[in-house]
């Protein structure tokens, strides 16, 4: 399998781990496993030429940074 696949499959993994992590565990934590499942699935996406997803997740990862920024403050 090639190692783009293998991360995008790891990345949407813990994309719904972190979504759990984030419901029941800890939203810093969440949201710290979603910014780095983000960037574990962008590559495949970039080489694919699928721009709107590269768009919509990097919507997700400043989200998830504002939210990590945030509790990091206070």
């Amino acid at each position: 399998m090639n190692l783009l696949v293998t991360g995008r499959i790891t990345g949407s993994t813990m994309i719904i781990a972190a979504y759990f992590v984030v419901l029941h565990v800890s939203v810093f934590y969440g949201a710290i496993m979603h910014f780095i499942a983000d960037m574990i699935c962008m590559p495949f996406y970039i080489k694919h030429k699928q721009y709107d997803v590269v768009i919509m997740l990097g919507f997700l990862m400043t989200i998830a940074l504002s939210k990590i920024t945030l509790t990091l403050a206070s």
